[in-house]
């Protein structure tokens, strides 16, 4: 099912590393490593002035996950080990690294983008649960170095794949969605 995602002129852009047993711990252990350390460049998967409605949803986001973690908002040592279990792919058994050439342009990343719910709805289908995680760009430098990457791929995100825990708080939070009328225009249909 995933290698039939749809892509602009079938250019397929993906690349995808599947990891699991000693490699996925091997760059976990190294991605913990520089995490602890701090190298990493600053986060720029958002813009520095991000739109107002996406800021509140973020923030709202922000505070339901860790409140259900019981971490306080301004914790700063407590929030770097909440997020170092990103780079442990919360204990799931498969880790993923999802990468892409980087002379492409956004459409090439739209596509990716379709890949990646392609490979989320195909784990579903069979009984696996997954987590995109953005966190794993920040440490470009490291995983491309870790999985000989060649030079010219960036990291779009990685991802957990694995059974989630029902029984955690984590797992049963539930996000607000804006109700369809809020950002989709129905043109010339009737009433």
């Amino acid at each position: 099912m995933t290698s039939c995602a749809p892509s602009n002129s079938n250019t397929q852009p993906w690349r995808v590393d599947v990891l699991a047993g000693p490699e996925k711990s091997a760059l976990s252990d190294v991605l913990k490593q520089a995490h602890e350390e701090n190298r990493h460049p600053p986060l720029t998967h958002m813009p520095e002035v991000l739109p107002e409605a996406m800021r509140r949803r973020q923030e709202a986001f922000g505070a339901a996950y860790y409140g259900v973690l019981g971490v306080p908002k301004h914790d700063v040592q407590q929030r770097a080990r909440v997020t170092a279990r990103n780079f442990d792919f919360f204990g799931a058994p498969v880790g993923l690294i999802f990468s892409i050439d980087s002379a492409l342009t956004k459409f090439s990343w739209l596509d990716y983008g379709i890949f990646i719910q392609t490979v989320m709805v195909a784990a579903q289908a069979v009984g696996l649960d997954t987590c995109p995680q953005v966190s794993f760009a920040r440490f470009q430098k490291v995983i491309a170095e870790h999985l000989a990457l060649p030079a010219n791929y960036e990291v779009v995100c990685g991802m957990s794949m694995g059974l989630s825990d029902c029984n955690s708080p984590v797992s049963r939070l539930e996000t607000g969605r804006e109700p369809v009328e809020n950002f989709a225009r129905f043109l010339r249909f009737d009433s």
